[in-house]
């Protein structure tokens, strides 16, 4: 652990930063929901007095057909688009710098955001480039750098994961220096939401968990974090239960539309309560192995996830007790460590039920010490952990990652 004075002075920025919080407007978007929702989005569009958007997406997706409902809608709606597909799994900079030219050459309203968290993440980073043009994505690094709202936004999530559809964050990749680098703004958040159930029935298993997981991932971080509020607890507690009901059943059956409802909620209010009570050291490692090795992030959480919560011990054990029972995994008489340890056990069983790996062993000893700096200036002072890493705790946690 750090020292204690350099623990007061982070705990003293978490505790100013969470008061600042209390003042921003933390409304919830407005909400299409439903087999069949994503084709009223043209009409709400067309309400909104937008006659022409951008369509943010990647080439997958466009391949499968997805959009194809919509965008019928779009043209009986008189919504005129253009379509930007060429995110890439981890979007960078030059990705965000396409869209944007994309917007104002065709002369766009309104943007779109169709797919996982990485059209998601270029849709909203293009659309911070379009109306606060002097700030170039570098800059805009970091918390609250955005100047000017956002053009009208409307998100359409297809896996249930990050839940970008209701937060104020965007990562980017920078391939020059390997890094991942999150935006921090209110502006961000989406004030339109599409959750589609359809728009999911065909991920492929391996997807469904390792996005079910980064769901899980966001809920738990949030609820052991101290920057809670009442509102991200409910959140955090709803959106686990949804997850262990229904994540592994859905993993079987990708068919099922009830399953495949409950965990596009249970994603959106894990994204809730992250966004407010933000993350913590599962999500700082998480990026940088993404930024390094192309990790997808929802598999790097699924894996990180309980050796982090191994390494936070007692100063967790409280909250993922509570975490447990609401899970329903409990019985009767546990002590509160021996509910919390069950809870991690049964993230790793989850993990293992659903072929996620138990390490990852391509990280390489030259790395490591670049990975241990890149996810401590991530994650201190901004993340409200239970107990805060120094260099050594991380290098220890990530061997243990490696296995």
């Amino acid at each position: 652990m750090v020292n204690k004075p350099t623990e007061l002075f982070y705990r003293a920025y978490q505790t100013a930063y969470k008061g600042a919080m209390t003042f921003l407007n933390w409304d919830e978007p407005y909400l299409l929901k439903g087999e069949g929702a994503v084709k009223k989005l043209p009409a709400l569009v067309k309400s909104k007095g937008i006659d022409n958007v951008l369509i943010v997406t990647d080439k997958g997706l466009m391949g499968l057909g997805l959009l194809n409902g919509m965008l019928e809608e779009m043209d009986k709606n008189g919504v005129c688009y253009v379509i930007y597909d060429g995110v890439q799994p981890n979007p960078t900079i030059d990705n965000i710098e396409e869209a944007r030219r994309m917007y104002l050459k065709n002369g766009c309203k309104g943007i779109i955001a169709f797919g996982g968290g990485s059209p998601m993440d270029c849709a909203k980073a293009a659309g911070a480039r379009v109306t606060n043009p002097n700030k170039s994505v570098v800059s805009m690094r970091g918390q609250l750098k955005i100047v000017h709202k956002l053009p009208p936004f409307f998100a359409v999530p297809t896996t249930a994961g990050t839940g970008s559809e209701v937060t104020l964050a965007a990562v980017v990749s920078n391939p020059e220096t390997h890094e991942k680098n999150a935006i921090n703004d209110p502006k961000l958040r989406p004030k339109y939401a599409v959750l589609d159930p359809e728009l999911t029935l065909g991920l492929p298993p391996h997807i469904t968990s390792t996005t079910g997981m980064d769901a899980l991932t966001h809920a738990v971080e949030a609820y052991i974090g101290r920057s809670n509020v009442a509102s991200t607890e409910k959140y955090a507690e709803d959106a686990t239960k949804l997850i262990f009901e229904n994540l592994e059943k859905v993993y079987a059956n990708g068919k099922d539309v009830e399953a495949r409802e409950n965990m596009l909620v249970a994603s959106y209010w894990a994204g809730m309560a992250f966004t407010r009570a933000y993350v913590g050291y599962v999500h700082a490692i998480a990026h940088n192995l993404g930024g390094l090795y192309g990790t997808p992030h929802g598999l790097a959480n699924a894996v990180i996830l309980p050796y982090v919560l191994e390494y936070f011990g007692e100063s967790a054990y409280p909250r993922l007790a509570k975490l447990a029972d609401v899970a329903g995994i409990t019985e009767a008489g546990m002590s509160e460590a021996d509910k919390a340890k069950l809870f991690i056990k049964r993230i790793k069983e989850m993990n293992a039920n659903m072929n996620i790996p138990e390490h990852f062993e391509f990280i390489e000893d030259k790395d490591i010490p670049t990975l241990v700096e890149r996810a401590l200036k991530e994650a201190n002072p901004l993340y409200p952990v239970p107990k805060i890493m120094d260099a050594k705790d991380c290098r220890e946690v990530i061997l243990k990652i490696r296995g």
